[in-house]
């Protein structure tokens, strides 16, 4: 859903420049500097997600698990955070997860300097690393509050941009790096929303994979519950559990009594370390 991240407006904006429970270690071999401390397993979800502007009340998330979506994805902080969160707290979080939600902590960071829409935050060449850090320090606090353990993802949100654009290109991944070097210090675990065809695409292509995210969630809207067979970068990458897919935006849905509008997500990666 468009006002997820960014507002409509400035989210299709950005797109169109772009011309387009089981708990285990998996995922761990497949991101960089974790080696030094102990982590927490790996608590991984594979099925049907959804994730919505605004976390939904207890009673609406109460009567929408139904079986269908057995994960949700929450929008836990950044300035660029398109929606305010009344419902979402740490009361909430654990209430949620006593009645079986998985939860799907996302962060929307700083974005990129060549975007054509304007964003509270935007990064630039000489503050894409400091930014990636402190933005990462917020974001662990911000998920931490809520009751999201260490050894949770975070899945930093970036919306579309030109990455033929070299310089924009590089400093955005210096930012990532930053981000998820960030995260891993304080043992959070590193994931990515994108583009396939823009944002997660130059983190799946990138030569380099020094301190790039182990999960990626890529938004494909192919109308498609797969997370393989429309796989759009490498077979051997984000194996593993490590991939999620927002297939589908802006389903207005009504599931007990309560109507909300979501993007759906076909998951097979972590999720967060609650109770």
């Amino acid at each position: 859903m468009s006002s997820h991240r960014l507002s409509r407006k400035r989210r299709y904006i950005a797109w169109a420049v772009t011309g387009a429970a089981v708990v285990a270690g998996a995922g761990v071999a497949a991101q960089t500097s974790m080696a030094a401390t102990t982590w927490p397993a790996q608590r991984t979800f594979t099925g049907r997600a959804f994730d919505t502007c605004t976390a939904p009340s207890q009673a609406a998330m109460k009567a929408w698990h139904t079986g269908f979506y057995g994960a949700a994805a929450v929008y836990v902080g950044g300035k660029n955070r398109g929606c305010n969160q009344p419902n979402l707290t740490a009361s909430w979080v654990k209430s949620v997860s006593s009645i079986g939600w998985k939860l799907i902590p996302i962060y929307v960071g700083a974005q990129p300097p060549c975007q054509t829409s304007s964003n509270p935050e935007k990064l630039t060449a000489s503050t894409a690393a400091s930014l990636g850090a402190s933005d990462a320090s917020d974001a662990v606090a911000k998920a931490s509050a809520l009751g999201m353990k260490a050894g949770s993802p975070i899945y930093l949100d970036m919306e579309p941009y030109d990455i033929t654009d070299k310089a924009c290109n590089d400093a955005v991944l210096t930012y990532v790096r930053a981000f998820d070097k960030g995260l891993r210090a304080k043992t959070y675990r590193a994931g990515f929303y994108g583009f396939a065809s823009s944002s997660a695409k130059a983190v799946a292509t990138a030569t380099d994979r020094t301190d790039l995210p182990g999960n990626l969630w890529y938004a494909l809207w192919d109308k498609t519950y797969t997370t393989t067979t429309d796989w759009p970068f490498g077979s051997g990458q984000y194996t593993d559990h490590s991939r999620g897919h927002q297939y589908l935006v802006n389903s207005k849905e009504t599931r007990g009594g309560y109507t909300i509008t979501v993007d759906r997500d076909a998951w097979d990666g972590p999720v967060a370390i609650t109770g």
